[in-house]
């Protein structure tokens, strides 16, 4: 197929569809990235990470967050000089321009910000059953995450506008559960209590060794540093991306990455790590701990307010990156139409909704889920580190930020050592992995066959290599 058909193409679903609302600043943008990185990861899996390591659970963060750091200077290349929505399956498609590669690593992060919507959402009903007296029983946790996620899907339909002020309070409300965390736990060190020789404590019921559990455990600690590749999907409805997004992005991750490490230590300081691992409510026991005053109805409170934040820019993140791999010619023209009044993709947003829909009613543990979702974005950062190497040939108009060569170098060797089995990963991570993507292939075989009947195959199909005709 010839790149001038593929041009023709992408011009008419372009010209057909107005474009998205570019309302995002630098401190919107930033809210954003930092509420995203914050929520259902540290307030839901500390314990589970003591549980691996004992007292040096701060760690597993420190480690996460060093990988997430090396990815986001990639990511900065590409989001820089392609300031689109569609994020890592677009520099896929770019580097590769394998229609079935493209189509897969697509899915697979639709996948994974789904999956965390899902869980999210799950994790929200439960706080909800227990602030309000009501059955835990798992139809009841189903009924209020199935209309929690209805909530999440109006608001992403009434506009980014909406979604992204929405995202500013939520993120504010889970900032400050963190922060009280770690003022609770400073307080106590202040008043001698507490154990702070812990933090320099190793204690594993495996017999690994200190190596191979802060590797097990870091694999599930980066669920919690994940987040920050959602903002290349909000691209289009940034102000000026190429320019702002080096600086927010990087500010985001190292506020992420300080508050990490603060509620691990003042965590593991007030709680020993036998008892910081039970259960699925690790910080409700830091405040009984450190403030046995203060009220942990609402702590809870805040810890819902957290895990919906999750859910909305998750939902947000999923949506658009099916809207742009749409206009890109990936998936059917269908799936990029635009709202008229609201200027909002929202066939995109009614798909992934569904798709949340099916993930709530069977979803499994946060745990586990929580490692399938990491595990998927590290082999998709794998990818994107590769195609920062492979696309250094394609030389764009416009300034763009460059990250050193070793920086993707190191990035791709880390994100594939962290994907192996030889991390320690609950064989259950793999499982769900290949079920999610075996169903990605299935839709594969749809879409083409849809975009065959369309007449799509001359005009919107990639082409099978990159010659540089898709922008």
């Amino acid at each position: 197929m010839s790149d001038v058909a593929t041009e023709r193409g992408k011009q008419r679903t372009q010209e057909a569809e107005p474009s998205l609302h570019r309302v995002m600043g630098p401190g919107l943008l930033l809210l954003f990235i930092v509420g995203d990185i914050l929520g259902t990861g540290i307030y839901a899996l500390t314990g589970q990470v003591a549980n691996q390591v004992g007292g040096v659970v701060w760690l597993p963060f420190l480690v996460a967050f060093t990988v997430a750091m090396i990815t986001a200077f990639s990511y900065l290349e590409l989001v820089t000089k392609y300031p689109k929505a569609a994020g890592a399956a677009l520099y896929t498609h770019k580097a590769f321009g394998i229609h079935f590669f493209t189509f897969i690593i697509a899915f697979a992060v639709m996948c994974s910000g789904i999956t965390s919507a899902s869980t999210a959402s799950r994790a929200f009903a439960a706080n909800f059953s227990q602030s309000f007296g009501l059955s835990s029983e798992g139809a009841v946790i189903t009924t209020i995450g199935l209309v929690f996620m209805a909530l999440v899907a109006a608001l992403n339909l009434r506009g980014v506008s909406e979604s992204v002020k929405a995202n500013v309070v939520l993120t504010c409300v889970e900032l400050t559960g963190l922060l009280i965390i770690i003022v609770i736990g400073l307080w106590a060190i202040g008043l001698g209590q507490g154990d702070v020789s812990r933090i320099t404590d190793f204690s594993t019921m495996s017999e690994r060794g200190i190596f191979w559990s802060v590797i097990g455990a870091t694999t599930l600690a980066f669920f919690a540093m994940v987040g920050f590749e959602d903002s290349v999907n909000m691209a289009e409805e940034s102000k000026d991306p190429s320019r702002i997004f080096p600086k927010v992005l990087i500010t985001g991750l190292l506020i992420t990455g300080a508050i990490y490490v603060l509620v691990s230590i003042s965590a593991i300081t007030l709680v020993p790590a036998a008892e910081l691992g039970e259960g699925e409510t690790p910080l409700l026991k830091v405040v009984s701990a450190g403030a046995p005053g203060f009220p942990i109805g609402v702590f809870g409170i805040i810890t819902m307010f957290a895990v919906a934040n999750s859910a909305l820019i998750n939902m947000l993140m999923a949506s658009r990156l099916v809207y742009g791999m749409s206009r890109e010619g990936v998936l059917p023209p269908t799936l990029g139409k635009v709202h008229q009044a609201r200027r909002t993709p929202y066939v995109a947003i009614i798909f992934t909704t569904l798709l949340a829909f099916g993930l709530i009613t069977f979803v499994g543990a946060v745990p586990a889920l929580g490692g399938t979702t990491a595990l998927l974005l590290l082999g998709v950062f794998t990818v994107v580190n590769i195609a920062v190497l492979v696309l250094r040939k394609d030389k764009v108009e416009h300034e763009h930020f460059r990250a050193p060569t070793w920086v993707p170098v190191v990035g791709a060797i880390t994100c594939a050592f962290l994907v192996g089995p030889w991390t320690g990963r609950d064989p259950i991570q793999y499982v769900i992995a290949g079920v999610l993507l075996a169903l990605g292939v299935v839709l594969w075989f749809v879409t083409v066959m849809m975009l065959h009947a369309t007449g799509a195959k001359e005009d919107g199909l990639p082409p099978t290599r990159h010659t540089g005709g898709i922008n």
